[in-house]
């Protein structure tokens, strides 16, 4: 496990330390999705080098890449000095939006376009090497010592922008470009979701936290190195596609903060007319819709299955008992089987591709299955819903409207 995600762990060590950096620039400018858009200009560059007969990995392709990113950067720059005019968003967005078709027509007219378009947008971070992880982290340090260097201004036009001038568009200019390099650089290994994760939530955690450039970096610096792991460790423990992986712990690790960040400024009344509404809305939904999704329910039902069995005849808790068995079985199988496609998938062990297929298919008609004996259940819970809305839907209705106004009225007499 160590000797395969090694170079995936460094290389989100070194995207983190350039990208985390960018961050706090991008949002203290507004400027959020510039990465999004600045991505897919250079991946429309990389779908013309396609087009040209260049494979995505190679340097045609990047310098294709960079000329197309560069100028988006020199285009953001210019739009930055009629921000009054039009809102920079708002170029940044037609610019996204315009690169992305035109590169979805381009790639409809190249081979494998459909796989090319998925390298582009997840990237292939789980097969970096050591040269390539070595060649950004020269790139970045590089950069990284050029932008301390010129640290005042370009803090300046960041941070503390002064009117549009001569001067502040030159810093503009030497902001974007070297943002544009970085994010073509980053994209040929991460791919455009996890370099956008890279730069916002390390950036966005940082600044929910902490005040001041200095701890905001170093907050954001460690967090994303932080979740670079877990999303590693997740991806090797439930065999999942490396670079969705880690945009997914991003995604949980911003939820998280955001969660806590409600938490501390919410008051006991405000989580409790909170839970309240709550309680109305779930009774109200059983009881108007009985047969749509009802999520809390079925957790209730996971844990104490007597809520929905009380409400079924004894056919059909037998149906449901031995539907249950057949689930048990069929995805003990399927684990123990999985387990043998992982160990194949990360050359553990050997087998040869025949056989490899015969196990893909078995694993797909056996989760057919498994799919078909959950159907059933659906359907059961779905019957113990005609009788659950009135029995349990109009009396968890009465008592969020009862807890209401008693909220209500103890802040009435407060008053």
């Amino acid at each position: 496990m160590l000797e395969l995600l090694l170079w995936p762990f460094a290389a989100g060590v070194v995207l983190t330390g350039i990208h985390a950096y960018f961050g706090l620039h991008v949002l203290a400018r507004g400027i959020v999705f510039v990465d999004l858009s600045l991505a897919q200009v250079a991946a429309l560059g990389i779908t013309i080098a396609i087009l040209a007969g260049h494979t995505v990995d190679s340097q045609a392709a990047y310098w294709y890449a960079l000329a197309f990113s560069f100028s988006g950067a020199v285009l953001f720059a210019v739009s930055r000095r009629y921000e009054q005019a039009i809102q920079q968003e708002v170029v940044i967005g037609i610019v996204y939006a315009v690169c992305a078709a035109l590169g979805v027509l381009a790639l409809d007219r190249a081979p494998q376009g459909a796989e090319h378009i998925k390298q582009i947008l997840i990237g292939s971070i789980l097969t970096v090497s050591a040269d390539q992880v070595q060649h950004l982290a020269v790139l970045y340090a590089a950069m990284g010592f050029v932008h301390w260097m010129l640290r005042r201004p370009l803090i300046q036009a960041s941070f503390h922008p002064e009117p549009p001038s001569s001067t502040r568009f030159i810093w503009d200019v030497v902001f974007y470009g070297s943002f544009a390099i970085a994010v073509t650089s980053s994209v040929r290994i991460a791919g455009v979701l996890l370099v956008f994760s890279y730069l916002i939530v390390p950036a966005a955690i940082a600044t929910l936290l902490t005040k001041g450039i200095r701890p905001r970096l170093l907050l954001a610096w460690v967090l994303g190195v932080v979740i670079t792991a877990a999303g590693l460790a997740a991806s090797w423990a439930w065999d999942l596609p490396t670079g969705p992986a880690i945009v997914a712990t991003f995604g949980a690790a911003i939820a998280l903060t955001g969660v806590l960040f409600a938490l501390r400024v919410l008051s006991a009344r405000m989580v409790g007319r909170a839970l309240t509404f709550v309680v109305v809305v779930a009774g109200l939904l059983l009881v108007l819709f009985p047969q749509m999704d009802q999520p809390w329910l079925d957790a209730i039902e996971r844990a104490v299955p007597q809520v929905q069995t009380a409400f079924l005849d004894e056919d059909d808790r037998t149906t449901r008992l031995d539907a249950l068995e057949a689930i048990q079985r069929g995805q003990d199988e399927l684990t123990m089987l999985r387990l043998r496609q992982q160990d194949v998938n990360w050359g553990k062990l050997e087998m040869s591709i025949d056989m490899q297929e015969r196990l893909r298919q078995y694993l797909a008609g056996r989760s057919e299955i498994v799919a078909g004996d959950q159907l059933v259940l659906k359907d059961l819970a779905i019957k113990a819903r005609d009788e659950q809305c009135l029995l349990m839907g109009l009396p968890l209705t009465l008592i969020g409207a009862i807890s209401a106004f008693l909220l209500f009225r103890r802040r009435c007499q407060s008053n």
